[in-house]
């Protein structure tokens, strides 16, 4: 926790000003001030390495979430606490969406949203949202060197094709810094993609203050993990930029796709930073589904897993039955047989398409995608 200089009063980050103010004074603070503080408070040199948070763990599913404050009765009141020492991260994007920013987008989306259940549009659920920083893994690649490719080129000639085989030499000097990707288990691929994009030019040095009034989950998927899949990214995207020079207009890039080895033109991972950034969370659970409501604490977009109220689903249907019933009714002959065989395609097409949620909602639940 941190305190004022002035009264004593517990201080906390301030998204519309990105400093922290007091609770009670309501003086604003820059966030770095505070840094040499920390370092003085410690009894060895490892507060380049480490910062001290309280670490609440669930004691159902032993999840983890860490906070600069002592307390997380805001977020859940049976949750074990303990002080340790986390690795810092070596930067943090911070909040610059607020909670009403957050409401008010989560609240456009849910007018959409007709066969939600009525509690996820109920003012004091709404109030339910927690900002969480979520732990990624930013990766610096290099292509540097000769450039050496294959293609080729068609064209045709009465009725022949004729293809055409050359190589495609240049030098290349290309980069990509910021390279993201999730460090979190338990948050799943699927969201943090949908999430994404983040601006990593608003990236500023981690401090902890900034976690001031937040949360943060732990990292503890290792950067290995998605080494491979960044190199293979920056791989595919610098054969687009190379179809796109004009010398080689006109040419068909002999591309290897994800079977791109980490040597191939060059790439190679030069650093991998530790970030942090900001994520709206809230949860609904009914019998044993939870879904999540997302909102990037960045540029605001809503990422949603909405359960569906069967009442809700039924009425629609029914109300759209009728209508359509008095059409085809009015305005449509069919013979019995044309009729059965319609409604076995119909069938059909409804068997695929409940296989096909139900594989979805089962991959979501146990996050084996």
């Amino acid at each position: 926790m941190f305190s004022c200089p002035n009264c004593g009063g517990n201080v906390k980050f301030d998204i519309p000003s990105q400093q922290l103010s007091c609770e009670y004074c309501h003086e604003l603070f820059d966030p770095y001030s505070f840094e040499n503080k920390t370092k003085d408070a410690e009894e060895t040199p490892s507060y380049e390495s480490d910062y001290e948070v309280t670490v609440f763990t669930c004691p159902q599913c032993g999840g983890e979430i860490l906070s600069t404050d002592n307390a997380a009765a805001g977020f859940c009141t049976i949750l074990y606490s303990r002080i340790s020492h986390e690795r810092r991260p070596n930067y943090i994007i911070p909040f610059q969406k607020s909670k009403e920013d957050c409401k008010q987008a989560y609240s456009t989306m849910m007018k959409k949203a007709i066969f939600a259940p009525k509690e996820l549009k109920d003012p004091k659920y709404i109030d339910s949202f927690r900002g969480i920083y979520m732990p990624y893994w930013a990766f610096y690649v290099t292509q540097k060197g000769p450039l050496n490719l294959s293609a080729s080129k068609e064209y045709r000639r009465g009725d022949y094709v004729y293809t055409d085989h050359y190589k495609l030499h240049g030098d290349m000097d290309c980069y990509y810094k910021g390279l993201s990707y999730d460090a979190s288990s338990s948050f799943a691929d699927s969201i943090s993609e949908a999430l994404a994009p983040y601006d990593l030019k608003g990236m500023k040095n981690f401090t902890p203050a900034y976690l001031s009034g937040f949360y943060a989950d732990t990292a503890d998927v290792a950067p290995s993990v998605y080494q491979k899949e960044a190199e293979i990214t920056a791989y595919d995207q610098t054969i687009e930029q190379i179809q796109k020079v004009p010398q080689f207009a006109g040419y068909h890039i002999d591309s290897i796709g994800g079977n791109v080895s980490p040597t191939y033109l060059n790439t190679r991972t030069e650093t991998v930073d530790s970030t942090m950034f900001p994520v709206w969370f809230m949860s609904y659970r009914k019998n044993d589904r939870v879904a999540y409501v997302t909102v990037n604490g960045q540029t605001g977009k809503v990422v949603a897993d909405l359960p569906i109220d069967p009442k809700k689903y039924l009425l629609g249907s029914l109300l759209l039955a009728v209508p359509l019933f008095l059409v085809f009714a009015l305005f449509f002959t069919l013979l019995p047989s044309k009729l059965l065989t319609l409604s076995a395609i119909l069938a059909l097409v409804t068997a695929i398409l409940y296989t096909v949620e139900l594989s979805s909602i089962a991959k979501k639940d146990s996050f084996s995608e």
